[in-house]
């Protein structure tokens, strides 16, 4: 019997939609090709744009379509000249991570041994692992609510048992499935500054608590610092990371530096009952409508759509055509002759995801 899923779709801003765009084809045309599933793409306004037409970032009826939808798939938001009366920039997808309680951002790195990296991988060396970023609070829970004075300006760094908790049973869930399937060895590392800040030291003791619960698995410690360092030196040794909002923010840009950029960067905010996927990278306004962005990371998004579906609602069809759509992507970046500029070719952005297609349902 087929499935269908409905799919709330918000095109961004910038280069948003030119990604977007080619995403939702490939996606339709996975769909069409099996009776396993359907998937039928409701666009939401959202954005930065929607803001300077509206004074709206994120619309209430946007934000209620997108909490009955199966998942949500995001594309990029924000535009620099575009900010609220207090200066920051405009974050929808901010708003729907505390709106929802999407409290694990997952953000894969992965460099196989043949793909370009600015790495030197050792010979028979490839990088695959997953850093788990908490995304509802710690140094972005007083976002847009911090004290500031001519004299000082003061932001509060949140952690909770309840939300911590949930992350880290979360990641060790993951390192479970990934080691079930071969992708990792089942170590999960807990990365913090607990040598400092008594909300770390606090962080650490949940998860030893959580840890406790999977005796099979490996858990360990590791200095945020010393994380940022060996994500350089010997980042093949990485299985699962697991860290506070900051702190993931600043090593998930390390991650997709050593897969080549931002590009290549998927990610996903995962709840107890919603998702959103969206690539890391920012709106570009200074190529939007040149038709030459990069789709590879919007598409590996998608890909990761298809495996939280596949996952959550038990359809293996899913889960095949995520793992596909994956490493189609990753096959036509190891060959090198469809590559955007920001990857060192000249590929257009259809160009690209044509490619991707092509790989998808090569014979």
């Amino acid at each position: 019997m087929t499935q269908t899923f409905e799919i709330a779709v918000f095109e961004g801003d910038g280069i948003g939609p030119e990604i977007m765009t080619p995403t939702v084809t490939l996606l339709s045309s996975l769909s069409e090709a099996t009776r396993a599933y359907d998937l039928h793409f409701t666009s939401l306004p959202a954005g930065a744009a929607h803001y300077a037409k509206t004074g709206e970032s994120l619309p209430d009826a946007s934000l209620k379509a997108a909490g009955v939808a199966d998942a949500i798939l995001l594309s990029a938001m924000g535009l620099p000249d575009v900010r609220y009366p207090d200066g920051t920039e405009i974050s929808p997808q901010i708003e729907l991570r505390k709106a929802y309680g999407l409290f694990a951002g997952v953000r894969p790195v992965r460099v196989k041994a043949d793909q370009a990296s600015p790495l030197r991988l050792p010979e028979g060396r490839d990088i695959d692992f997953v850093l788990i970023r908490e995304s509802t609070e710690g140094l972005f829970y007083s976002q847009g609510r911090g004290e500031v004075t001519q004299e000082a300006a003061t932001e509060t760094l949140r952690i909770s048992r309840e939300v911590s908790e949930k992350l880290f049973r979360f990641a060790f869930e993951l390192a479970q499935g990934r080691k079930s399937t071969g992708r990792g060895p089942g170590r999960v590392t807990c990365v913090d500054k607990a040598n400092v800040f008594r909300a770390f030291a606090f962080f650490r003791q949940i998860f030893d608590d959580i840890a406790n619960d999977f005796p099979n698995l490996k858990a360990d410690h590791a200095y945020v610092d010393a994380t940022a360092l060996w994500m350089v030196q010997k980042p093949w040794d990485f299985d699962v990371l697991v860290t506070e909002n900051m702190f993931g923010d600043i090593l998930s840009d390390l991650g997709a530096g050593l897969m080549g950029g931002l590009g290549l960067a998927p990610s996903a905010d995962i709840g107890l009952h919603q998702a959103v996927f969206q690539p890391c990278h920012g709106s570009a306004p200074d190529i939007a409508g040149r038709g030459v962005a990069n789709p590879h990371a919007m598409i590996l998004s998608a890909a990761m759509m298809l495996d939280w579906l596949g996952l959550k609602h038990e359809n293996a069809a899913l889960l095949e055509d995520g793992r596909r759509l994956r490493e189609a992507v990753e096959d036509v970046v190891a060959r090198g002759d469809s590559l955007t500029h920001d990857l060192g070719g000249n590929a257009s952005t259809e160009e690209a995801a044509s490619a991707v297609m092509r790989a998808v349902f090569a014979a």
